[in-house]
Formats: structure tokens, C-alpha cells, sequence
């Protein structure tokens, strides 16, 4: 198969001077629009509840002219998303002449389209925006339908260009959120101040690498304002915008201030080399979604708007109408790969016992990786077994999965390496002596369609002959680079840089982001379509813990790993990170066993888990009496008052990121029910026993009633202003302690 050439320096500098030109066009397009083509929808306005944008079909391409949120502060913009100047045909660069089309556009209250052709090569541009929900933000997409009858390959088109006008002396700031791969950062969250000379680039895929001398990999999305430092309520502390991208490939966000300008990119990562995609015949290329939002008040603010919207637009709605979502899970890697059918049925009898909603299998009970087929020497009556005595104590049943991964295993439904159709899906050729370890293997590349459809066929067997309620995915499921030459993705340019790392051989090269923009998309069509089949099914997105925390996975997953690190502290990290960005329902905390001498400590150890979604990674069968009894009361209250604020609540950071050492806590505040909870963490230091939170949300005038759910102090009734400008006090004597306090209406007196 050919290989194209890269792109031209000629032709590239061509680009450039394009964009150059129509920047300077804008305002002549502006005026001469209506006059080109009378009655075409040449300009369009879009809005919701919370942002109003204007948009243009000019002739050298559309244009994002404004943005605007409720108050009226409106971000004008001077970018042209040019359509891309030229496409490769058998090697050589040709120029690509863009023409508006009035006919096949159209504008209406929820949906913008406009459409721009080329006939020679004939290929057609369609420019999206669509406000799917009445609140929240809204969507931008881009499509490039290869119309030739011949391969073309195009190359990088960004998802979203923002060039906006700023005063000179505005104070803005940037927020921005780390993934918790691995074990969160003694950062996670940055505010940055975005002052003249700012540059900030904020990359995300699914494997989250710590690169030297690289930042943290980021959830792909940037949250931007003009802080007001004298604000005293929620309405006037600043307004802003946000922008996020819906996909889980190699992603960049990209942000920059030169005086009164400011300028962001939002798109698929051009770096490790010129970006190119193959299109055949009918093919199209899709830009990766992204929304964009625009708020006043906080950043809290912002979440809260964009939580909402990500629940009611993104994700599966048979999902959120379940009561008993989020769950309590019972997970066996508490005894790591030793699992067997024994231990599975008394972990069974313990979380009904308990009172808990699921039942887990980890990894360990499968003959081998890639051999996705339960060991028989451990589970000798098979896993529709477990399922079934899961299901007749009242509990779920999940189980863990690394099904894009490939082994030695020698039986004929096994997924081999040595297996000459197997090996040509690979990410890369293996030495004749590599192996696996213990619960990894080699990924394969899903954007190979005989790939896709064993990967396909196998998690459609797998959750029904397994009888599963939850499948987790864990390990690199999408490849991240690939030496395939005769694979959908472009090739390689040259000899790939191959590291190996935690069992898996890594591929590094100019074709990553292609590599990654397949895998992709061909995982989310697996996903959708076993959606469609069980629309019940519950899918955790693991992906070696916290590494895939991003929209796209949120549009096709139920719930994530926010971390692989699963200590109090860690946990408690991770979640005030991503709770800035995502439902805190959709947020996993594992919790592991410490200790906990104390019955406050183990308290502390459940409740620093129990502001999301909640898995056990310990064996509660080894719990005391007092401690079992202790649980029992945590994961009722959990069930009858904490689930209904964790799906429904606002949420707000109302102390700094936890450290270990002083007090932090999380506020859930639900309007509609008025009602509410504190979660207070007090750190390991002896000097600090007693610590004020002050509340946010709440009305000034209305009263409220505040009840310490382990009775630290008396309970109490406040005025929404008193907690909001003096707070809550609370005691606790020990070290690495916790209360609830609860927050409901009150009758006036």
C-alpha cells in the first residue's frame, strides 16, 4: 500500500498565508454575505439557557463570531475555521478550493449546519453546531466526506480555533484538571492566571505515560474567566466560558494571551508528527465533538452546569433512572488473582450481609490473558454460577475484563499472539521470548475491522453467557501507536520507537494520533452496540485506573476509575479533582484496607470513598463485629440519604485540595429537595481539632437545620447567610477522623 508524503513546507507556509488572509477578510465577508447568496442562511444564532453564539457561512469558511452567557458579557471572536486548504491524491499535495453551499445548508433553534463543497476533488464540509439539551452547553463537530471515488488523506483539522478579543488588563484565569492515572499528583488542580505572554497545552489519551519533563496528562477540558476579586455573591465573582472534547484519542487544548487576545485550539494532537488521515471512497472524517459553555459565578458554577448537562446529554438515561445507581460494591481484588469460586460465594454471603448492591469478580478467574474462559480448577461450575447466586442474594454481578488484550494461550478460542491473524493485529511484532504477566497482555489494534469484530463478537459472549450486570474494561484498550503498514491508520513514517512497560510492548511514532483516532472510534461502535442489545448493561471504564477519564468514555461508559492509588488520601485527591469536571456519581473511589485502630479511623477510611460511586478492594469477612455493625450503618445512610445528593446535588469545593495533614471537606447541596450534606475530613495533624467549612448555594434568608450524623455536636439552626459568611463549626478530636453533617430546610420561627 502506498505511503503519502508528508505534507510540504510550501505548503504549509500556503496555509498559513490562507488563514492570514481570510483573518483579514472576516469583516468584508461579513458585509458582502447576504448579497452572494440572498435568502441562504448565511447567518445563524444558537443558544440555550446559559449561552447565546452567533455564526457566519463566509466565503472563505464558517465562523464562530460570538459567544455570550446570561448576563451579556459576550467573548467576540476573529477566527475563520478555514476549511483545510489542500488533501493528498497518490502522493502529491492538491489544492482544495472550498465553495459555500446554501442548499444543502440549514439553520434552525437547535441545530446550525452549514455546508461547503469542493468539486475538483469533490469532497463536501459539513460544519456542525447543535444544542441537543435546553441548558448547558453546545456542540461543534466537523465532517469531511470524501466524494472522489479515489483514496484521498487529509490532513489535520481542527475540532475548534477560538481567536477572542479581551481587555488588555482583565484578569483571567484558566482551571484546568489532571486524570488521577496511576496516583494523583500533589497537584490535580490548577488555576492558573492567564496573564499577557501565556501559553498552556493540556494533551489527553488513554494511557496517561508520566512523561519526563512533561506535565500530567489533563481531562480534556479548560474552564476560562474574567475573575471579579471584590465579588461578595455568586452572581458577580466573574463569567466565563468552558470548551471540552468528546473523545478518548490522542487529544490537545491549547492556550494563549498576547495583550487583548486571547487564543485557544481544541482539537486531535498534532505532536509526534504531521498529522494525516486516509478517507476512501464515501468515507468521512469526523472532527472530535466539543462542547462549549459559558457560566457566571465560580468554577463551581461551571461544574455544576456542565454535571448536569454531561447526565441529562451524554450518558445513558436507563443508567440515571436506576435508584440504585450509583452502587456499593463488593470487588475481589481484595485477595488480588487467588479468587476462586469459594471465595466468590462467601463474598457473596458478606455483601448481602452488608447490605451492598454488587458483587465483583477481578481478574484472576479467567485460564489465561486473552483466554477470556473461567478457570476450571477455580470456578468449576463456571461463571453464570456466580452470577446466578449473586442474583439470588439480591446483588449484581460485574466483572473484570481485559478483552482487548492478547496472550499465549493455546486454546482454540484464545486470543494468541503466535496466531498468524492475530499477529497482524497487533500494535507491533513481539520477540520470540516475550510473555505475559500475570493479567496483561499485548493490545490489539481495534481499528483493524477483523478486529473489531472479534472484539465484538467476544464482549457480546462474554456479558451473556457470563449472566453479567457490569462489565469493566481495564489495560490499554485503545493503541496508542502501531507499526501496521496494511492497518486503516496511517502508516509509519520510519522505525517506530517500541518501550516496554508493566507487560505491555508500547509503540511511539508520528502515526499516534491516527492509531488512537481509529481505536477509538471502532471502541465506542463496539460499546454502542452492545448498548443496543442490553440496555441495562453497566460499563465501568477502568483502563489501568484513572487513565480514560474523559467526555467521549462518559458518553459510553457508566462510571470511571478515577485513580489506581486507593488510600483515603489518594481517593479523596481524585475526586475533588474530576468532581470539578464530571458527575460525582460517575466517579469511583476503590477503597483498600488501612489501618484503622480506631472505629473513627475505619469511618475515615469508608467515608473518603463514599462521596461517588463505591467499590471495596478488601476482605470485609476479616472485619471485627463492631466494625461490620459500623458499615452496616454507613452504606444504609449511604443508600437513604447520601446516593439520592450524589446523583442530583450541586457540588461544591469548599476547602483546598486535601493534603493528609489539615481538614478538608465536599459539599452536596440540593436545591430542589433543599437539602444537603457536609463531608469533613480532618487530616493527621494533632494540633487542628476543630475546623469551620462555609457553605455555598444556600439562600440567604432562608433558615436551616444542621445535624451531626455522629452527634460531634448539637444539632443546630442557621440562616443560609450565617453558613455562607461564618460557616459550619465542627470538632473532632482524633486524628484521620470524619463527620457527615446535614444540612435540611427549616420552619422559620
Amino acid at each position: 500500500m502506498r505511503s503519502p508524503r508528508s505534507i510540504t513546507t510550501t505548503a504549509i507556509r500556503t496555509f498559513a498565508r490562507l488563514l492570514s488572509v481570510t483573518v483579514v477578510l472576516f469583516g468584508l465577508v461579513l458585509q458582502n454575505a447576504a448579497q452572494s447568496h440572498p435568502g441562504t442562511p448565511r447567518a445563524a444564532t444558537l443558544d440555550s439557557t446559559d449561552i447565546h453564539i452567533k455564526l457566519v457561512a463566509g466565503d472563505q469558511g464558517p465562523s464562530l463570531i460570538s459567544l455570550s452567557g446570561t448576563l451579556g458579557n459576550v467573548w467576540h471572536n476573529e477566527e475563520i475555521e478555514a476549511p483545510p486548504p489542500l488533501v493528498i491524491i497518490d502522493n502529491a499535495n492538491v489544492p482544495v478550493v472550498w465553495t459555500f453551499n446554501p442548499d444543502l445548508s440549514l439553520a434552525d433553534s437547535h441545530h446550525v449546519e452549514f455546508v461547503y463543497e469542493s468539486a475538483k476533488p469533490h469532497l463536501q464540509l459539513r460544519w456542525r453546531w447543535q444544542a441537543r439539551a435546553r441548558s448547558g452547553p453546545i456542540e461543534h463537530s466537523i465532517e469531511i466526506v470524501n466524494m472522489t471515488g479515489q483514496e484521498i488523506w487529509l490532513p489535520l483539522v481542527d475540532s475548534l480555533r477560538l481567536n477572542l478579543h479581551v481587555s488588555a488588563s482583565a484578569p483571567i484565569q484558566n482551571l484546568y484538571i489532571e486524570k488521577g492515572a496511576d496516583t494523583p499528583s500533589v497537584h490535580g488542580t490548577h488555576l492558573d492566571s492567564v496573564t499577557d505572554g501565556y501559553t498552556w497545552i493540556g494533551r489527553s489519551s488513554t494511557y496517561a505515560h508520566p512523561f519526563q519533563n512533561l506535565p500530567r496528562e489533563i481531562i480534556p477540558a479548560e474552564i476560562v474567566y474574567q475573575s471579579n476579586p471584590h465579588g461578595s455573591s455568586e452572581s458577580d465573582q466573574g463569567a466565563g466560558w468552558y470548551a471540552g472534547i468528546e473523545f478518548s484519542g490522542r487529544t490537545r487544548i491549547t492556550l494563549e494571551r498576547q495583550g487583548g487576545t486571547l487564543r485557544s485550539v481544541l482539537g486531535l494532537n498534532p505532536e509526534l508528527g504531521s498529522f494525516r488521515t486516509r478517507l476512501l471512497p464515501n468515507e468521512t472524517f469526523e472532527s472530535p465533538t466539543i462542547f462549549l459553555g459559558a457560566f457566571t459565578g465560580s468554577a463551581d458554577d461551571a461544574g455544576n452546569q456542565l454535571r448536569r448537562w454531561i447526565r441529562n446529554t451524554l450518558t445513558n438515561p436507563k443508567t440515571w433512572n436506576d435508584p440504585q445507581y450509583p452502587l456499593l460494591v463488593n470487588d475481589s481484588w481484595g485477595s488480588g488473582t487467588q479468587v476462586d469460586e469459594a471465595l466468590a460465594l462467601r463474598m457473596i454471603a458478606n455483601s448481602k450481609d452488608l447490605g451492598l448492591d454488587m458483587f465483583q469478580l477481578d481478574a484472576g478467574w479467567f485460564r489465561s490473558v486473552g483466554d477470556w474462559y473461567p478457570d476450571p480448577q477455580k470456578f468449576p461450575h463456571g461463571l453464570a454460577f456466580i452470577a446466578d447466586a449473586a442474583h439470588q442474594s439480591g446483588l449484581r454481578f460485574g466483572l473484570w475484563v481485559d478483552w482487548a488484550q492478547a496472550g499465549l494461550g493455546t486454546s482454540p478460542a484464545a486470543l494468541n499472539v503466535r496466531n498468524p491473524e492475530v499477529k497482524g493485529w497487533l500494535v507491533n511484532d513481539l520477540a520470540p521470548d516475550w510473555k505475559p504477566e500475570e493479567f496483561k497482555g499485548q493490545t490489539i489494534d481495534l481499528g483493524v475491522p477483523a478486529a473489531h469484530e472479534y472484539a465484538s463478537r467476544e464482549v457480546k459472549r462474554i456479558v451473556e453467557d457470563y449472566h453479567l450486570d457490569m462489565l469493566e474494561h481495564d489495560g490499554y484498550l485503545v493503541a496508542e501507536s502501531c507499526t501496521g503498514s496494511d492497518h486503516p491508520h496511517a502508516p509509519p513514517d520510519g522505525p517506530l520507537t517500541i518501550t516496554h512497560d508493566a507487560g505491555f510492548d508500547f509503540a511511539f511514532g508520528a502515526n499516534s494520533t491516527d492509531v488512537s483516532y481509529h481505536a477509538v472510534r471502532s471502541y465506542y461502535s463496539i460499546y454502542e452496540k452492545l448498548r443496543r442489545e442490553h440496555p441495562g448493561l453497566l460499563f465501568e471504564i477502568c483502563n489501568d485506573g484513572g487513565r480514560m477519564v474523559d467526555f467521549g468514555s462518559a458518553a459510553h461508559g457508566d462510571y470511571f476509575s478515577i485513580t489506581d492509588t486507593y488510600d483515603p488520601l489518594s481517593n479523596r485527591r481524585a475526586f475533588f479533582d474530576a468532581s470539578y469536571l464530571l458527575p460525582p456519581a460517575m466517579l469511583e473511589s476503590y477503597v483498600e484496607k488501612i489501618p484503622t485502630p480506631t472505629a473513627n479511623n475505619f469511618l475515615y477510611m469508608l467515608r473518603s470513598g463514599m462521596m461517588g460511586w463505591m467499590s471495596l478492594m478488601l476482605d470485609t469477612t476479616a472485619w471485627s463485629e463492631e466494625q461490620r455493625n459500623i458499615a452496616r450503618h454507613a452504606f444504609a445512610v449511604y443508600k437513604t440519604q447520601l446516593r439520592p445528593l450524589i446523583r442530583d446535588a450541586n457540588l461544591y469545593h469548599v476547602s483546598d485540595r486535601p493534603d493528609g495533614i489539615h481538614w478538608d471537606g465536599m459539599e452536596l447541596w440540593d436545591p430542589k429537595r433543599s437539602t444537603g450534606v457536609l463531608f469533613a475530613f480532618r487530616g493527621n495533624s494533632p494540633d487542628e481539632p476543630r475546623h469551620t467549612f462555609r457553605l455555598e448555594g444556600l439562600r440567604d434568608d432562608a433558615q436551616y437545620q444542621i445535624h451531626f450524623e455522629d452527634g460531634t455536636s448539637p444539632d443546630e439552626v442557621l440562616t443560609g447567610r450565617q453558613l455562607r459568611l461564618h460557616g459550619v463549626s465542627i470538632h473532632l478530636p482524633d486524628p484521620t477522623s470524619s463527620e457527615l453533617v446535614f444540612v435540611g430546610s427549616a420552619a422559620r420561627n
